[in-house]
């Protein structure tokens, strides 16, 4: 008997290509899918107006991306759909970008892309298309209804996937799950894939490689302010607080003399404050974080665990001292350098993932 049908992402790399055809192999129905997502001005959803794009990021270089899909799809002789999903993008990841920015904050646009778009309108999609499973080229596990690192530890991205639905979780496939890099593009040169040389996308979510900063600036006018040390010390100007993230050295146009870093930033005085590498004020051994979603919630508090609060930490032994409502508490047995509030935590036991929250 055939196995149930299968909606795939592809994205035009080769991980999603590998788990395409990997599904085949195993005998699922597979209908390949490329999401659009982004196609350059950062004016939108309130404008489209092309005299508004600044010209670093008008082409994305999506086209291509859907034909390097395409070419998978039919190489692998499965059905290739598009799903135009920019207006939903745009309203709950890039806009978020933007207030989050605005406000002081550093969002991060891969975790809510994954929440909202990839396992909510792309599950949707999967519905009308009478697919049981969704599947993507991402790093990690599901076993026994659990979500699990994925088995290559530099490139697992359980990270990004805390945020996503706990009740989609039984419909979902991550075929490369249990594969390393080397070999998933060894699978590819065995398949005759033109993407197993490709490079791996990096930046924003969809939107690739981008300066942070200038980005930003797309949308949000500067806002000048100064530089201050700890002590309270001005030493230099800045362009607005929204360009800067805690635990960022380069940029802050401070010539001569020791390396500093931003340890805070205080939108309402506009100013950014600045500490040596070693500085106490660069760590924190406790935090708090809110917008939470539990696959596994501890049931007995306090719950000893570990956690990342960055992509490719290492995982860190912490406390969950206590959760109430919407905001848990968290404290590290080792003082963690540049907490990032908007950033996320994500929670672990062993290789299972319990879930995670958007820090303070």
């Amino acid at each position: 008997m055939s196995k149930p049908k299968v909606l795939v992402g592809l994205s035009g790399g080769v991980d999603s290509s590998v788990s395409a055809a990997l599904l085949v192999e195993q005998g699922y129905e597979v209908v390949g899918a490329f999401m659009k997502n982004w196609s350059g001005s950062v004016c939108a959803p309130r404008s489209t107006n092309e005299a508004d794009v600044g010209e670093e990021f008008e082409e994305c270089g999506w086209k291509e991306e859907r034909r390097d899909a395409a070419r998978v799809a039919a190489k692998l002789g499965i059905p290739f759909v598009t799903f135009d999903f920019e207006a939903d993008y745009r309203e709950k990841v890039v806009e978020n970008l933007f207030e989050e920015s605005r406000m002081g904050r550093t969002p991060n646009p891969d975790v809510l892309c994954n929440k909202f778009i990839k396992f909510d309108k792309f599950m949707r999609e999967a519905d009308r298309l009478g697919c049981e499973f969704v599947a993507t080229g991402h790093y990690a596990r599901v076993e026994d209804g659990k979500l699990l690192a994925g088995h290559d530890k530099n490139k697992d991205q359980t990270y990004f996937l805390w945020a996503m639905p706990p009740e989609v979780l039984s419909r979902v496939i991550f075929p490369i799950g249990d594969m390393e890099k080397p070999q998933v593009r060894e699978k590819a040169r065995e398949l005759g894939l033109d993407v197993a040389e490709k490079k791996d996308s990096t930046g924003i979510c969809f939107v690739g490689e981008v300066n942070m900063k200038e980005f930003l600036q797309q949308r949000l006018p500067k806002d000048p302010g100064n530089v201050v040390t700890v002590d309270g010390e001005v030493i230099g100007s800045h362009e607005g607080v929204a360009f800067y993230t805690i635990g960022q050295r380069h940029g802050l146009n401070i010539g001569g003399g020791e390396p500093w870093y931003v340890v805070e930033k205080r939108p309402e005085t506009k100013e950014v404050v600045v500490a040596s590498n070693f500085h106490p004020a660069l760590f924190r051994s406790s935090l708090t974080a809110r917008q939470l979603n539990w696959f596994s919630e501890p049931k007995t508090l306090p719950h000893a665990c570990r956690a990342r609060i960055r992509y490719r930490q290492a995982l860190q032994d912490c406390t969950i001292e206590s959760i109430e409502g919407d905001v848990v508490t968290v404290s590290f047995t080792e003082p963690q350098r540049a907490v990032t509030p908007g950033q996320s935590i994500v929670f672990y036991d062993d290789e299972e993932v319990l879930g995670g929250g958007i820090i303070d």
